[in-house]
């Protein structure tokens, strides 16, 4: 029998809090670990001496597993990989890129390598590099996604490799969770229910407009740069689809986008900024706890999987 992911990592529940630029700050990602999932710090646009602040902040805030996730995209990207491996960060996840160069580094100083990928060809890529796990996540998701659904990726990713596959898009209750259990993955890694955590960090704005926000608040920005990313329409997001009807030039594009994370983390823009967040937000509907939040998905998990085996033996 396959062990689940908190086995593994030795935390409470088979979760991992998603690595969000701007968002998944150190003592966040502690916060995230004491409500007995794996927190993990985003390294964004952070460079090398950031990070380390936000490794030793997280430190000083748990005792418990966490780990980083490294946007291999990120200007400063040696520098942080090379922090990593001094500071022994037990888990490492990437996104945006090929990790190979720095695997050696990585397992020589007992890190756990969990590359996040949308295929099955990248999946295999990232396998034979020497990753540990993998995390199939669907285009549900928030943030930078891919084409594909979690429904129809997480099955054939965990076709495609031998290591264990972890789920995320498109995951924030009981019943996701059951459902990604049910398809073979041993977690998930949810990110979007998190941002109306009491202990997110986020503007309350930003809070407020994905509690408002229905099933189809979201949208996708950024497909003519080969750059998709899903947020909450707003004023910003119909700007930039218009431009790009238009055939707008990526400096106008980026003109729109510049800085529009930021400015809706900490300023609480909604109308200009971007607002990054999943499909999921329409099941959203209060501020709430992270222990609560990840307690939940995973007891009605539990649950919902052993009526459904109860109901499945009366069917044989």
């Amino acid at each position: 029998m396959k062990k689940m992911l908190n086995e593994i990592l030795g935390i409470q529940y088979p979760i991992i809090q998603g690595g969000m630029a701007n968002i998944a700050l150190g003592k966040f990602a502690a916060a995230i670990s004491n409500a007995g999932g794996l927190g993990l710090i985003g390294s964004g646009g952070f460079d090398a001496a950031r990070m380390e602040e936000e490794i030793a902040d997280a430190r000083k805030h748990t005792d418990k597993p966490f780990g980083v996730n490294l946007m291999l995209m990120n200007p400063d990207a040696d520098n942080i990989a090379d922090l990593l491996a001094r500071e022994n960060i037990k888990v490492i996840t990437t996104g945006a890129g090929m990790p190979g160069k720095y695997m050696d580094k990585w397992k020589e100083s007992g890190a756990l390598v969990i590359p996040v990928v949308a295929s099955t060809a990248l999946a295999r890529r990232v396998e034979k590099q020497g990753a540990d796990m993998v995390i199939a996540e669907g285009g549900e998701s928030g943030g930078h996604v891919g084409d594909m659904t979690t429904m129809t990726l997480l099955p054939q990713v965990i076709d495609s490799v031998n290591i264990p596959v972890i789920a995320a898009g498109g995951i924030a209750d009981g019943r996701q969770f059951a459902a990604a259990t049910c398809m073979g993955a041993i977690g998930v890694q949810v990110g979007t229910c998190l941002l109306v955590s009491e202990e997110c960090p986020i503007h309350e704005n930003y809070k407020a407009a994905v509690i408002k926000a229905k099933d189809n608040s979201t949208t996708v920005t950024g497909r003519s740069l080969d750059a998709p990313v899903r947020i909450i329409k707003n004023e910003m997001a119909r700007q930039y689809l218009q431009l790009e009807k238009e055939a707008a030039s990526r400096d106008e594009l980026e003109k729109i986008t510049l800085g529009g994370l930021r400015r809706a983390v900490f300023e609480g823009d909604t109308k200009m900024g971007s607002l990054m967040a999943g499909q999921t937000c329409g099941q959203l509907k209060e501020v709430r706890p992270a222990a609560d939040i990840l307690k939940e998905i995973y007891e009605d998990g539990k649950k919902i999987l052993a009526e459904k085996a109860a109901e499945a033996s009366s069917w044989l």
